[in-house]
């Protein structure tokens, strides 16, 4: 998967109040019908728009195939000590991670010495984890805590554990995953795709972790229980410049033609429809989450670098999924309603070690790795 530097391709790629914030955050989700290694990214697509909701006390946002699992560093390699001592302070929505104890986490992960690169690895940093569909149901533990079936259908991939009542703790706990590294246990999760009523389940998922910044070298890892949604579940129409259905044939003979409804390819026989999509890779380095679960996340500015609101480079997610639909593209909604209304979520449960040995290695270096992390 080649991050930026390629030509664009089309790739990349409580209860009253929870109820309340939800719907402010736009992923308020009304129940509807019951129920890879992809190609790379060159220019991605955005992620969420530029959060507009300001932090207590802080600025407001500025606009391979898998492999096995995952491998130790190399030995004398310095472990990196989980981000916080402390319990996240919840206010309005804002869980407010230890500052101090974040400050030793990124101090001790850049003392880290990155593994010597070796053969003639990609220069693109990246590293991913390949996923099979675990589980359905209508919950969402960012969006939704605690409410069960309050939200419509997601199909989730990665910890099996994950409903409305999963917290860092739970997912970190819970050793079942449906990812090929067993060292992440994160969840991921997305709306469920029908066709003509029929559940659609991804024929595989590839979760790349890259960056798309100018300097990938100061990434550092994602604080554990870190979560993040990009799309919007209430947006039912394309966008003003026709760019906001995403979904695109990949393999052989690729796109033919267009669904009745003209929303959807239809791909040849030979192809999947998939579709990319990506979270922003600079985070305000005080937050795990806020009220709209968008604005301690941002995207790199016009200068390829982090905004001062959100100075700290994370790895950028971005979910390739590919269907089993091809010829025969007619009939086809979201649980969230259209295409249009495509939106992700990712919960961050990754053992600390293994994401950091990744993150030096292959973002830091910029080069790309494997399932395991290895060149």
């Amino acid at each position: 998967m080649n991050h930026p530097s390629t030509p664009r391709h089309r790739r990349w790629v409580t209860a009253l109040l929870v109820v309340g914030v939800a719907l402010a955050a736009g992923c308020k989700e009304t129940p509807a019908v019951p129920g890879a290694s992809g190609p790379s990214s060159g220019t991605s697509s955005p992620g969420p728009d530029a959060p507009t909701a300001a932090a207590p006390g802080g600025p407001s946002a500025t606009p391979g195939a898998p492999g096995p699992s995952a491998t130790p560093s190399a030995p004398g390699t310095p472990a990196t000590p989980a981000t916080s001592t402390a319990p996240p302070t919840v206010s309005g929505g804002w869980i407010t991670i230890d500052a101090a104890a974040q400050a030793a986490a990124t101090k001790a992960f850049f003392a880290r010495k990155p593994r010597p690169v070796t053969g003639n690895p990609v220069t693109v940093p990246e590293f991913n984890v390949g996923c099979t569909t675990s589980h359905h149901n209508s919950d969402d533990p960012i969006v939704l805590p605690n409410l069960v079936g309050a939200s419509h259908n997601h199909t989730f991939w990665g910890n099996r554990s994950t409903d409305a009542t999963s917290t860092a703790e739970s997912l970190r706990a819970s050793k079942a995953t449906t990812c090929n590294s067993p060292d992440d246990q994160s969840a991921y999760w997305v709306p469920t795709m029908y066709q003509n009523g029929k559940v659609v389940d991804p024929k595989e998922v590839t979760v790349y972790y890259g960056s798309r910044l100018k300097d990938p070298s100061r990434t550092q890892p994602f604080p554990f229980g870190l979560r993040m949604i990009t799309g919007d579940a209430k947006n039912q129409v394309d966008t003003p410049d026709k760019q906001g259905n995403h979904f695109w044939c990949a393999g052989i003979g690729g796109e033919i033609g267009r669904s009745a409804d003209k929303t959807f390819p239809v791909c040849a026989k030979t192809a999947n429809i998939v579709r990319q999509i990506t979270f922003p890779d600079c985070w305000d380095g005080k937050h795990l989450d806020s009220p709209d679960h968008k604005a301690h996340m941002a995207n790199g500015d016009h200068t390829g670098a982090c905004p001062k609101s959100h100075p700290v480079p994370v790895p950028s997610v971005s979910f390739v999924i590919s269907y089993p639909l091809s010829a025969n593209t007619d009939g086809i909604t979201l649980a969230s309603g259209t295409s249009f209304s495509m939106h992700a979520d990712f919960f961050n449960a990754w053992r600390d070690e293994a994401l950091a040995a990744r993150v030096r290695n292959c973002l830091d270096q910029g080069v790309k790795c494997d399932s395991a992390g290895n060149f």
